[in-house]
């Protein structure tokens, strides 16, 4: 089975999509205003020294100096081994007018400058690159003991006795082949070396090294044996990628592609409708059957039905049918959606355990495509199944959503009769308190023609019992929920 990637560049934001079998299986989008300078190695300059903050400002071309203080510098610190041994004074390790490399640990917030590092690092797939330490360190994550010391051996075993720096190795290769890992070592090493050669040659406040944007991570990061074609839908871009390929995934080149159609894109994949339909709560199967899928602050649950499905000699085969059909479904959205943390999926009930045995299996080998890590239980005793996949970015619903105004994200809304109730409880506790001439309210269309029509006379009966005239005013912008008492 081969894949496809399509590459969509605008000037606004970078869209990725993976396409398997005809079918969208991921989506990934970057925005250019949300890609901060997090990671970024400039050759900034000193433009002021303050012994007494133990602080430097750093010129590295932004609209505000950043600021360096002495704990970040990777000179000041004793490298003995000695946890107490108090840093070199800042004084005495920069001067106004000196040409430093650093890197951004932390984005300019408001009045305040970047923050800043001297101890560069550099993200791979598998590992970080520490080109001034010489430490193997494993991710926390990695818990098992073996596969620790196994994965500090592999790394060790690629370095060359003359090489300098140290490496962090991240959760990804916790399955990672030695070919995997040697790939990364040599991207890592070259990306430092190209740095360190702009260091000496660019003048100062020069971006040395970004961190990679999404297509070139698309590159170094998606692309396998399965990978068929990369098609990017533009021209510029597609020699900025050809340029990237060259250097740093040579393997890469032959699948390259520039696309020029007259058709979009992904109008010509449908990516464009598949994006609609992952914004969606229901899912449709194609044997008639539905998916319900509810995201929530804490967890995602999914809710399998068979709708309109009754294939089958019987009620149970027709279950059974339903929910294999729905355990690839179920895979493919948690992918396109990238559904992360813990995901509780209603499967409906089965009595015959070969049935669920070969339904967790079919599960499981659908998830098996995922490049996430996940874990999947078995049925509880209430039938359900739970799913634990790592957050790796934000979901496609908070990417491109934003929460209802109108029912603030809870799905559903109080009705027009509860508000007016509401309402009416709220004059007769202002009427006990206060004394105006009159009360004014303000409220949505469809709240002051209830008040007008169904409840009028409930109005009237409370306007007779306090004694004073009520009016109504249409606010054309207040939600159904929303609502003002005005004291004339």
């Amino acid at each position: 089975m081969s894949e496809n990637l399509l590459i969509n560049i605008t000037p606004q934001e970078t869209r990725v999509a993976l396409i398997f079998q005809g079918a969208v299986q991921e989506l990934h989008i970057e925005r250019t205003l949300s890609r901060g300078l997090v990671g970024n190695v400039y050759l900034g300059k000193v433009v002021r020294v303050l012994p007494g903050m133990q602080s430097a400002f750093i010129d590295i071309g932004l609209e505000r100096a950043a600021f360096l203080h002495v704990a970040d510098i990777w000179d000041s610190r004793s490298h003995d081994g000695s946890p107490t041994a108090p840093p070199t004074p800042i004084e005495k390790l920069l001067y106004d007018g000196q040409a430093i490399t650093v890197q951004v640990v932390k984005d300019p917030i408001g009045t305040k400058g970047a923050r800043l590092s001297t101890q560069i690092s550099i993200a791979g797939r598998m590992l970080v690159y520490l080109p001034q330490d010489s430490h193997i360190g494993i991710s926390q994550r990695i818990e098992n003991e073996a596969e620790r010391e196994a994965l500090r051996a592999k790394v060790q075993s690629l370095q060359q006795p003359d090489e300098k720096g140290g490496f962090i190795v991240r959760t990804m290769a916790e399955d990672a082949s030695d070919e995997d890992l040697k790939t990364d070592v040599e991207y890592l090493r070259r990306t430092w070396a190209n740095i360190t050669q702009l260091a000496k040659t660019k003048p100062v406040t020069t971006l040395l090294y970004q961190d990679l944007n999404l297509a070139q991570r698309v590159l170094r990061d998606f692309v396998n044996e399965e990978t068929d074609s990369i098609q990017v839908d533009s021209r510029e871009n597609h020699l900025m990628l050809h340029e990237f390929a060259s250097t740093y995934t040579p393997s890469v080149l032959p699948k390259l592609q520039h696309y020029t159609g007259e058709r979009p894109l992904f109008d010509l994949y449908a990516v464009e409708e598949e994006i609609e339909r992952a914004l969606g709560r229901r899912v449709d199967l194609k044997s008639g059957g539905y998916l319900i899928v509810e995201q929530t602050e804490a967890m995602t649950t999914i809710d399998v039905n068979t709708g309109s499905f009754v294939a089958g000699r019987n009620f149970d085969d027709t279950i059974f049918k339903t929910n294999l059909e729905a355990a690839h479904a179920i895979a493919r959205q948690l992918r396109l959606r990238n559904l992360g943390g813990i995901i509780i999926l209603d499967i409906i009930d089965m009595e015959n355990v070969e049935h669920q045995a070969a339904v967790l299996a079919e599960l499981n080998k659908a998830l098996s495509r995922d490049r996430t890590k996940l874990s999947v239980s078995g049925f509880s005793a209430l039938g359900l199944v739970e799913v634990t996949r790592k957050r790796t970015r934000e979901s496609l619903a908070h990417v491109l959503c934003e929460p209802c105004p109108a029912c603030s994200g809870k799905g559903q809304v109080k009705t027009a009769r509860t508000i007016c109730y509401e309402i009416l409880r709220e004059l007769l506790r202002e009427a006990k308190q206060f004394n105006p001439r009159e009360f004014r309210i303000m409220a949505s269309q469809v709240v002051v023609d209830m008040f007008l029509e169904e409840e009028s006379q409930h109005l009237a009966m409370l306007g007779d019992f306090i004694g004073k005239p009520i009016s109504l005013q249409v606010e054309s912008v207040f939600p159904q929920e929303q609502y003002d008492i005005i004291l004339m």
